[in-house]
């Protein structure tokens, strides 16, 4: 038997809340291996604007429309 094999083995004799904590502990190990989601700021720095380059600067003015883009 392989070692999965072994597990559910195990997982079919567990009751319902043996089996919420060993879901938990699931998710603990595979968080601390790096199998977990961005984070929000990992996310916020994907994102690409594109835009003059002054805009930044300029942007109050591009924000009421005394400056457009072109």
């Amino acid at each position: 038997m392989t070692t999965k094999d072994l597990i559910e083995a195990e997982i079919e004799l567990m009751d319902e809340d043996e089996l919420d904590n060993l879901y938990q502990m699931i998710l603990l190990v595979r968080h601390k291996k790096g199998h977990h989601q961005p984070s929000l700021m990992a996310k916020l720095k994907q994102i690409k604007i594109q835009a003059p380059e002054d805009f930044a600067t300029n942007f109050d003015l591009y924000a009421s429309g005394e400056k457009r883009v072109a």
